[in-house]
């Protein structure tokens, strides 16, 4: 399932996916997240979009959930309830419970790698 949410601070429709995604995940709001994110990549001289301090990132701080193949569709059936970043070519979203919270929908894309996150906020555990 799908469910359209733009978690950006001012409602913009922006290339801040990495932003969105994570603070949805982490329960925090996109400034907070960015604030969070923007620091790390900076003190290692990297954007906060570039693919390799995105799988860093989620690396660090979950752990990869194995897959083969799967569309971000297909996963969020097969993992009905915990939370996920998913990562795609180009984008990553998050999963939570079975739905994709996103600016559009990506449950066609192929993914390339998930991680489990370790929590779930308290207004998407209904929504």
């Amino acid at each position: 399932m799908y469910k359209f949410y733009n978690a950006n601070v001012h409602g913009n429709f922006v290339n801040d996916c990495v932003v969105r995604a994570i603070a949805v995940a982490e329960c925090k709001t996109w400034d907070e997240a960015y604030d969070k994110l923007s620091d790390l990549a900076q003190e290692e001289g990297i954007l906060l979009d570039d693919v390799k301090f995105v799988e860093n990132y989620l690396d660090n701080n979950y752990v990869r959930v194995p897959h083969y193949s799967k569309t971000v569709g297909e996963f969020a059936e097969e993992y009905p309830t915990g939370t996920y970043l998913v990562t795609m070519p180009g984008h990553i979203t998050v999963i939570i419970q079975g739905k994709v919270y996103d600016i559009f929908d990506c449950r066609n894309r192929t993914m390339w790698c998930a991680w489990r996150v370790n929590k779930i906020c308290d207004n998407f555990r209904r929504s």
